[in-house]
């Protein structure tokens, strides 16, 4: 790496977290093509931002970072923000990380309701059948929006509901469920 470059990496971690949202929205879309660790490492605790709106840019520059950044993304399964662990498990299902399977499974048990939507979300859209047991259990899950989700993904896996998934399913009171039952049938 440059000197040149290695100094204005330096430059804007340093400014990073001194600027007002609209420039750090500016920063961040342009650091969707970096390499830097540091720089990545940053980027990934803004998915912790007070402002949505710098999540969201955020969650842009990682899916479309072109670079092997897959370390770092998964490391960031383990972080003690939910929010990072969430937005993780998205951005390596979105880019298609098939070997981050194994942490995001690890996340179906997290201890935090958002967390485990987005871990079955992310398994479903990354068709990991070998998380199809992991699935299963997250349609007896206690939140609503996490039993969507796990059922969600359940279809995504090419798996047929359970008479026991069933019933669990018909017991919501949510028309979402009906739909979900549908797809499956």
């Amino acid at each position: 790496m440059n000197k040149d470059l290695t100094n204005e990496n330096d430059s804007i971690l340093r400014e990073m977290d001194y600027l007002d949202n609209n420039k750090k929205i500016i920063a961040v879309s342009k650091l969707s093509h970096t390499a830097d660790e540091k720089i990545i490492t940053k980027m990934i605790s803004l998915l912790d931002d007070n402002d949505i709106t710098i999540r969201g840019e955020v969650f842009s520059a990682l899916y479309l970072n072109e670079n092997d950044i897959s370390k770092k993304l998964i490391s960031g399964l383990s972080e003690t923000s939910k929010n990072i662990r969430a937005f993780c498990s998205l951005i390596l299902a979105n880019r298609n990380d098939k070997n981050a399977i194994e942490s995001i499974i690890k996340l179906t048990s997290d201890s935090n309701s958002t967390v485990r939507s987005c871990a079955f979300g992310a398994l479903g859209h990354l068709k990991a059948k070998n998380a199809s047991d992991e699935i299963r259990q997250g349609i007896f899950d206690s939140n609503i929006e996490v039993k969507k989700s796990a059922a969600y993904a359940l279809i995504l896996v090419n798996k047929e509901f359970s008479d026991a998934e069933i019933i669990e399913l018909e017991k919501q009171e949510d028309s979402e469920f009906r739909k979900i039952l549908k797809k499956n049938s």
